[in-house]
């Protein structure tokens, strides 16, 4: 799986119709309007998110 940044994760769920409600310190929090999950992504200058994380982030945004 390719790994990606928290910035670029919150570009691609922004993409897909997640809008940043708030921010939080360097966390993301996320929503979708009909959706009752709320995502917080952290974004780390130069971090990739964990694999492990990033696919639970997918999963709950109904993209994997």
């Amino acid at each position: 799986m390719k790994t990606m940044t928290g910035k670029e994760l919150v570009r691609l769920l922004e993409k897909n119709g997640w809008e940043v409600i708030r921010i939080e310190s360097s966390h993301h929090i996320m929503k979708k309007p009909g959706e009752k999950a709320t995502l917080s992504i952290p974004v780390h200058t130069g971090k990739d998110i964990k694999p492990g994380l990033l696919n639970y982030f997918l999963k709950q945004a109904g993209l994997k």
